[in-house]
């Protein structure tokens, strides 16, 4: 946390703060979730992760809002994916290794097919 000092270090860390805000609850976009905490990147959600992002950047898909969170607590799930495309529900993957990424990335988010084999049953 920055020190401040002055009412005008206090409007900055505000302006940030408000850009971060902004950033999160853009809608018309595509989010997704990657549990990551430590027992989901004992799992594997880091490299999960990688793989999502390498497939965002080499295709070239800048409305994707690709965020990470910690710890979602479903034991023997991990990793799992939490997407949720414009104006859809919001579906978890599990169990989610880097070339299940690539597929639920062309599948579900480019191509809008939900992958029904790797859904989190509740």
């Amino acid at each position: 946390m920055p020190t401040i000092k002055s009412i005008e270090d206090l409007k900055k860390l505000r302006e940030e703060a408000q850009k971060i805000k902004e950033m999160r609850d853009q809608t018309g976009k595509t989010q997704i979730v990657v549990g990551m905490g430590t027992i989901g990147i004992a799992a594997g959600a880091r490299e999960t992760l990688k793989a999502i992002l390498t497939y965002i950047e080499e295709n070239n898909l800048p409305d994707i809002i690709l965020r990470q969170t910690g710890n979602l607590g479903l034991s023997g799930m991990d990793p799992v994916v939490k997407v949720t495309l414009p104006n859809r529900e919001e579906v978890t993957y599990r169990n989610v290794n880097p070339d299940m990424a690539q597929e639920i990335m062309q599948e579900h988010v480019v191509e809008g097919n939900v992958l029904n084999e790797y859904l989190l049953k509740e």
